[in-house]
């Protein structure tokens, strides 16, 4: 038997995917006409983007105008108007509209020379146009995502009228319809601001790169390493799920979609060796989560973080590592404790591929990858150049491998190949609909991500307009008393709760920029990176908190598991990584900022300690069962072995070792 082929109830599977399609592609599913205008559309907004990415972006309004033009219509084109609205078919209404949204965010395109003239003073054409492109901005955002984040720029956009009625501590002098649309469309600090730029640049070459190399089979080869490597231990095709997701998400930074690829497999096995459903689709939700926080992708929010600290994306990546890694062996950790506290086994070595036979047959795989951090990490490239060349070595091994294919030559060949006839235009007919169907998907996921961003863009005209940033900071300051600490609660809660409607992305942009500068304001000496991690990391774990939870919702289908109770449970498991990036803001030596080697290896190896005592802790369990007060003297060890420092770390080891050796001889003692 072999595992990776374990076979999951179709029905639930298919809802799954569904589900997951639905969050990041469009609910609507086309045939006829109609599939071959949008995917038309979608095939020319993934030339344009690969074009720009190989050759060089265009002007930077032009580039985030075409891509928000293609961004609207595909929205129009894939996400209904409501949950109700038929997804078989595309209304006559939605084609017009599509047409007329696309049309408002081409104007700046169209008529870019001479409204580069007339910036401050707009015509009455150029405020309808961006009075139709900011409402349909905020309809794509609607459809793409939901009512949360375009009711939260509708919000600011009302404060920058109503600003002179407002109590004095949110007050400003207030703004006039025409200069807020002018802002709003005609400046590079609205709705075509940074994060549209970095939405119309780099994630969408890193989106295409991982969709290009998913149709190439890495996916399954890094699965199967995945079980080559852990599959054998306890509890392995939990550990697997951990694995793989962090190798996925290294490439795709989709948390819904890990869920997807690879909890059809893992979810069946962790339920055949006894995980209950919802453990078993907490931990593929927590482990698809925890994907996101892998560099090099780190979904667009890091790519956003680089452009608004002004620095090169590679640090972002360096600062990122390090919790990053120390974050998934903890997770390994409590999927550890999980599968010795319900004493569950691994996968027979005779039934897992072998670890050196895979890796070598699935070494070309590994060649975009490398491709890719050779640009970024060696050549210090920029990230769009680094994902083009990465783009183009993909292409070229899956153009190999398709021609080795249709030869029948090597271990490309399927069994049997060499009995037929083979026809010398498959392999081409093969490689184009392949490839076709990767940039169609592609540009199908970065059509909502666009109009996110562009919403999201909304947000940070009006701060930067009414100066409503500096408001934020002094109230703030004044609900937290100036307190550092209390300030990162409030900050943390409110990440929190917007998150539990706004994804990723827009949540980082929104709380990087209010609650970002708060935080500097308390303590100058934080370096502003561990603020912005600080709120990064928290905008993932609250795209994981109940009760809305995406990925929760499509582990839970695989399962057959109460979508809840998955979500709660992947929420436990997530608990463990809230202490991290508290210790961002009191020891940036775990972000390798003014460290040297040795003390980066410590602060691992403490802090990766910590982290299993804190998942201990949470799961109650770590030789046997915990008692009331050493989970407490466990979370308070873990606490001092995360944060850097000789005496914590001490003391946190002590506690540790304590709470092991009580454990040992609760073991030896007999029971009645």
């Amino acid at each position: 038997m072999e595992v990776h082929r374990e076979v999951v109830d179709k029905d639930l599977l298919e809802k799954s995917k569904e589900l997951a399609e639905g969050a990041d592609y469009g609910a609507r599913r086309l045939s006829g006409p109609l599939f071959y205008v949008s995917a038309g559309v979608a095939l020319a907004m993934s030339c344009f983007q690969l074009y720009t990415a190989i050759f060089g972006a265009l002007t930077g309004t032009i580039q985030r105008s075409i891509h928000l033009t293609f961004a609207i219509i595909l929205c129009f084109l894939f996400f209904p108007m409501t949950k109700k609205s038929k997804t078989r078919g595309i209304p006559f209404y939605d084609l017009i509209l599509a047409a007329i949204g696309g049309f408002g965010a081409l104007y700046v395109t169209l008529f870019y020379a001479d409204l580069v003239k007339r910036i401050g003073n707009p015509t009455p054409m150029d405020v309808i146009m961006g009075v139709v492109t900011i409402l349909f901005v905020l309809e794509s955002a609607r459809r793409a995502i939901g009512f949360p984040l375009p009711l939260i720029s509708g919000l600011f956009i009302a404060y920058a009228f109503l600003g002179p009625y407002l109590p004095e501590l949110l007050a400003h002098r207030g703004y006039g319809f025409r200069r807020v649309i002018d802002h709003l469309y005609l400046t590079m600090e609205g709705i075509f601001g940074v994060p549209l730029w970095v939405s119309s640049t780099f994630v969408f070459a890193f989106v295409l790169f991982g969709a290009i190399l998913e149709k190439t089979g890495a996916m399954d080869f890094f699965m199967k390493m995945a079980f080559s490597l852990v599959g054998h231990t306890r509890g392995g095709p939990a550990k697997v799920a951990v694995v793989s997701s962090a190798f996925m998400g290294t490439i795709s930074g989709s948390g819904v979609a890990n869920v997807v690829t690879t909890g059809s497999v893992t979810i069946p096995l962790m339920k055949r060796l006894g995980f209950k459903p919802e453990i078993a689709g907490a931990i593929e939700t927590a482990a698809s989560g925890n994907g996101q926080l892998m560099p090099p992708v780190m979904g667009a929010a890091a790519f956003i973080m680089a452009e608004f600290l002004g620095i090169p994306y590679l640090n972002v990546v360096v600062a990122a590592a390090l919790p990053a890694v120390i974050d998934q062996l903890a997770l390994l950790g409590a999927v550890h404790l999980l599968s010795v506290k319900f004493g569950l086994k691994g996968i027979p070595r005779k039934d897992l591929p072998k670890f050196l036979p895979i890796l070598i047959r699935g070494l070309h795989f590994v060649v975009p990858i490398g491709v890719l951090l050779y640009y970024l990490i060696i050549k210090r490239a920029t990230p769009l150049t680094s994902a083009a060349a990465g783009i183009v070595a993909t292409i070229l091994i899956f153009f190999i491998q398709e021609m080795l294919k249709g030869s029948g030559l090597g271990n490309f060949a399927k069994k049997g190949t060499e009995s037929h006839q083979i026809d010398p235009l498959s392999p081409f007919i093969s490689f184009f609909t392949n490839m076709a169907d990767a940039m169609y998907k592609a540009a199908r996921m970065m059509a909502g991500i666009g109009a996110t961003c562009a919403c999201a863009g909304i947000v940070v005209g009006i701060v930067t307009l009414t100066g409503a940033g500096l408001n934020m900071t002094n109230i703030i300051i004044g609900l937290s008393g100036g307190n550092l600490y209390f300030g990162l609660f409030l900050t943390m809660v409110t990440c929190l709760i917007l998150g539990m409607g706004v994804p990723t992305t827009a949540n980082y942009v929104i709380m990087a920029t209010i609650m970002a500068p708060a935080l500097k304001a308390m303590n100058p000496d934080v370096p502003l990176i561990a603020i912005h991690l600080f709120v990064f990391y928290f905008g993932i774990l609250a795209d994981g908190t109940p009760p809305v939870c995406v990925a929760a919702y499509a582990a839970a289908g695989i399962a057959g598991a109460d979508p809840l109770k998955t979500g709660i449970n992947a929420f436990k498991l997530d608990m463990r990584t809230f202490l991290l990036p508290f210790m961002f803001i009191t020891a940036p030596a775990m972000l390798l900022i003014n460290t040297t080697f040795m003390e980066a290896a410590w602060i691992f190896i403490s802090a990766s300690i910590g982290m299993y005592a804190l998942a201990a802790s949470m799961q109650g369990f770590l030789l046997t069962d915990l008692r009331w007060y050493e989970r407490i003297v466990l979370f308070a060890s873990a606490v001092a072995m995360v944060k850097p420092g000789v005496i914590t770390d001490a003391m946190g080891l002590a506690g540790f070792t304590l709470i092991y050796f009580l454990q040992r001889r609760a073991l030896r003692r007999p029971t009645i």
